[in-house]
């Protein structure tokens, strides 16, 4: 397992902290990866497209803002988005404690 820590990410604010569990190669090319991403109180990762490629996000734990092609919509644990191929989306925490939430991105 891989864990970076990210400034900036895709313009956001603040940094994120990504733990790759699994990669491209892992995935057998299928997937661009599988992992675990933390977002600090205050911290953001920037609104970002996918092309040939389709990201899931299930939240953990925390509570967010996600931006869905330009629709702004609260998010918590529990709760799933997904940004299909040619789509863009963001997600900024909202509250007080960590954004935790597991990152999947299928290849089309």
């Amino acid at each position: 397992m891989k864990i970076r820590r990210e400034e900036n990410m895709a313009g956001g604010k603040g940094h994120v902290i990504i733990k790759e569990l699994l990669g491209e190669k892992e995935l057998n090319g299928k997937c661009g990866h599988y992992a675990e991403v933390t977002i600090e109180p205050g911290c953001s990762l920037g609104y970002h497209e996918h092309h040939g490629e389709s990201e899931t996000y299930y939240i953990l734990s925390g509570e967010g803002n996600y931006d869905d092609n330009g629709r702004i919509r609260p998010v918590k644990a529990g709760d799933i988005t997904y940004t299909p191929d040619g789509c863009g989306h963001a997600l900024s925490n909202s509250g007080n404690t960590d954004l935790v939430f597991m990152a999947l991105i299928i290849k089309d």
